[in-house]
């Protein structure tokens, strides 16, 4: 296996690190970054730039996969930030035969609070939505032109090691925001990785939703890991009056509960982290949550 991860980022390096290819290419657009990964790849600064498309051509010589990490871009004429600077290039290695794109759930936009699975109606509000669903689109019409699988893997809210409500606890950052009737899924950074891996393995095509089974409101989790700590809990705000950013706010305009069924049934995924309290239990047990 000769793997390209365009954007070695949290998720991204915890896929390469779990499928241990023999050859590996990453890309980042921060040199103190590459030069941190460059024991994992061989890196390569790529900012969706012609001139860094181009001066990253010869490193794709012979990739078999693809994984594709880079949020894509806004606005009317956003979307994909690879594929247009190097579709032409990515054709024509006849030796590529799997891409996992790493996209989120928040293609679905707000429903409510209902249920969803792939088979329902995206109706993203934000740019960063709208610019997935187009990012989604793009991959899965080039996997159309070229013959190569393109799993899209829908990710909830990511956690692991060093991002989670114990390093909140710690660093006195947790908040306990209380919005009646307000879920969230959440996926562990491994169980990302075993999915990556599956698609790989199956060679898997289309939107598969990698979260956990039990989508929960978000101070119940903060309560949690205050528990298993042994620390008392930040006190409740209410989400109305609470001071935060544009983007924090707007996480919480939207409500769903996420199914996972396919990612069980057509990946063969067992998630190793099946819901918060298994996750954050274990996390604390093994000490693997810093």
């Amino acid at each position: 296996m000769k793997l390209m991860a365009f954007g070695l980022g949290y998720s991204a390096t915890a896929a390469l690190r779990r499928l241990a290819p023999k050859d590996a290419v990453g890309t980042t657009r921060s040199t103190a970054k590459a030069a941190a990964l460059a024991s994992l790849a061989d890196m390569h600064l790529f900012d969706g730039s012609r001139e860094a498309a181009e001066a990253l051509r010869p490193a794709l010589s012979g990739i078999s996969h693809i994984v594709v990490s880079i949020a894509p871009s806004e606005g009317p004429d956003g979307g994909d930030r690879v594929l247009p600077v190097l579709a032409e290039a990515l054709a024509d290695e006849k030796s590529l035969v799997s891409i996992a794109y790493l996209s989120t759930v928040g293609v679905y936009g707000d429903h409510d609070g209902a249920w969803v699975d792939e088979t329902s109606e995206c109706r993203p509000r934000s740019a960063r939505s709208l610019a997935r669903v187009k990012a989604e689109n793009q991959w899965l019409a080039f996997g159309e032109q070229v013959g190569v699988p393109v799993a899209v893997l829908r990710l909830s809210g990511i956690y692991g090691p060093g991002r989670n409500a114990f390093v909140n606890l710690t660093d006195g950052s947790a908040r306990r925001l209380i919005k009646p009737g307000q879920v969230f899924n959440r996926i562990h950074v491994q169980d990302i990785a075993a999915a990556v891996d599956r698609a790989f393995a199956t060679g898997a095509s289309g939107p598969f939703n990698i979260t956990d089974d039990e989508p929960a409101p978000p101070q119940d989790v903060v309560a949690y890991a205050a528990d298993l700590m042994g620390v008392a809990p930040p006190p409740e705000q209410d989400f109305e009056t609470a001071e935060l950013s544009p983007m924090a706010r707007s996480f919480y305009g939207e409500n769903k509960r996420v199914a996972n069924s396919l990612s069980k049934s057509t990946l063969g995924l067992t998630y190793a982290y099946p819901n918060y309290r298994a996750a954050f239990a274990r996390m604390w047990a093994e000490g693997s949550w810093r």
